[in-house]
C-alpha cells in the first residue's frame, strides 16, 4: 500500500509533530512538520521541518552541519504524531547537546544531563 502524507492528521495550522530518534532509540528533538515538509522528506531523505517562528522550511543542517539523514519514517496509531529514525552528524540540539531533552526533574529540581559537544 502507497503511503500518502495527505492521511496524516494535521492540527488546525496545518501541522503534525515530529519526533527524531537515532539510530541507538535516544530521543533527539521534537519539532513541526506540514504536509510539504513531509513530502520533501520522504523526497530527498533530508529530514525538513517547519518554523512556526520564520514560517519557513528548514532542512535540518542546511546551516550548522548538522543534518539528519531520514532511515526510517513512523507514523502512530492515530496518525497524527511521526517518529524519524535518522543519522544524526553532530548534535541535534540549537544549544550544541547532542538531544534537547538533556534536562531531567528530580525531585522537583531541574538537572542538567549532558553538557555541550565540544
Amino acid at each position: 500500500m502507497k503511503f500518502d502524507p495527505e492521511t496524516l492528521v494535521y492540527n488546525d495550522q496545518g501541522l503534525i509533530p515530529a519526533i527524531a530518534q537515532d539510530e541507538t532509540g535516544a530521543v533527539l528533538m521534537m519539532a513541526w512538520m506540514n504536509i510539504e515538509a513531509v513530502k520533501r522528506t520522504l523526497e530527498t531523505r533530508r529530514v525538513t521541518y517547519w518554523s512556526r517562528s520564520r514560517q519557513a522550511f528548514w532542512i535540518k543542517g542546511e546551516t550548522s552541519g548538522h543534518i539528519q539523514r531520514l532511515i526510517d519514517l513512523r507514523v502512530d496509531c492515530d496518525a497524527d504524531c511521526l517518529l524519524m529514525i535518522v543519522e544524526q552528524e553532530g548534535p541535534a540540539c540549537h544549544t550544541n547537546r547532542r538531544s534537547c531533552f538533556y534536562t531531567s526533574v528530580l525531585e522537583g529540581d531541574a538537572v542538567e544531563l549532558m553538557a555541550p559537544m565540544a
